[in-house]
């Protein structure tokens, strides 16, 4: 029987041992700090979600309207999908932190499943992305903010950066950014700087004047898409526990609407869900809940995918 403790009751399994594996989810509470030695507002985040998915992992063999399937039939068999447990992190070590990321990813991806990481802050995609290394990736970014920082606070890692470095991956052939909005997107030269380098940046006006096309449109069929999904790209009316909440953005089902355009028309090769803040949860882990469905559906249409 699966472990109540894991990711919505995914199997529990280890890194070195991951036979038959289609799905993997490992939690990562931090990767490059902006001050060392201090927490990342999302540190907590793993163990969070795992413990809000649990609120509805005993429903997963019923019929998902969601997901438009069932994701367990047989209530015995979690179909390859996995939960390994956290990647140690720590504060004071960011080099570390971001080699054990990128190494857990790496020996995810050569046993021919996919990474389902859930974050920590969103310092953590980029190790996360390193590791596909070799492989021809889009990257999908949910978000409120574009992240096209060259440095913060003398850190060029840290969560501010995020799609900057990714851009540098060679490996990384196109982005999309859908959800940006408000203030705390940085000066409009990093802006010019995305669009330049080729990122598509679909504002969340641009978003609901124009439907999931606005996104699926800068995705090539076939293309293996990466998710990189912070969670104040959402409304914060819908997910309000997030470090830097900011009016407006995607509701819950513009995500899954998003989710499952890209699956039927691309690949979901791997997703990193960060920025859920648990401290500013309500104590029903609401915020919570909306993130870990999030992550369940993507795995759902992997497995869809897979078969």
């Amino acid at each position: 029987m699966p472990s109540p403790t894991m990711f919505a009751s995914f199997a529990e399994a280890r890194l070195d041992d991951l036979a038959q594996a289609k799905v993997v989810v490992f939690g990562a509470s931090e990767a490059s700090p902006y001050r060392q030695g201090v927490r990342s507002h999302s540190a907590d985040a793993p163990a969070a979600l795992r413990k809000a998915a649990g609120r509805f992992a005993g429903s997963l063999g019923q019929f998902d309207f969601d997901l438009g399937a069932t994701m367990f039939p047989n209530k015995d068999d979690r179909r390859g999908c996995l939960d390994i447990g956290d990647v140690p992190t720590n504060p004071w070590d960011s080099e570390g932190n971001r080699q054990r990321i990128t190494s857990a990813t790496r020996t995810i991806l050569q046993a021919g499943a996919v990474p389902v990481v859930l974050g920590g802050d969103d310092s953590v995609p980029i190790p996360v992305l390193a590791g596909f290394e070799g492989r021809k990736i889009t990257v999908l970014q949910v978000d409120a903010h574009v992240d096209w920082a060259d440095e913060i606070l003398g850190n060029p890692l840290g969560y501010g950066s995020t799609m900057r470095r990714a851009a540098e991956y060679p490996w990384v052939e196109h982005m999309v950014q859908v959800g940006i909005r408000g203030l705390g997107s940085g000066e409009s030269w990093q802006h010019d700087d995305a669009r330049r380098w080729g990122s598509r940046i679909i504002s969340s006006y641009e978003y609901h004047d124009a439907g999931p096309d606005a996104v699926l449109s800068g995705i090539e069929p076939g293309a293996d898409v990466f998710l990189s999904i912070d969670c104040d790209g959402i409304d914060p009316a819908v997910l309000p526990a997030v470090n830097m909440p900011t009016p407006g953005g995607l509701t819950y089902e513009d995500m899954i609407r998003i989710l499952r355009g890209v699956s039927a028309k691309a690949r979901i090769c791997g997703l990193a869900l960060v920025e859920y803040v648990p401290d500013r949860d309500d104590h029903h882990q609401s915020s919570g809940v909306v993130a870990a469905r999030i992550a369940t559906v993507a795995a759902g249409l992997v497995l869809a995918q897979s078969a």
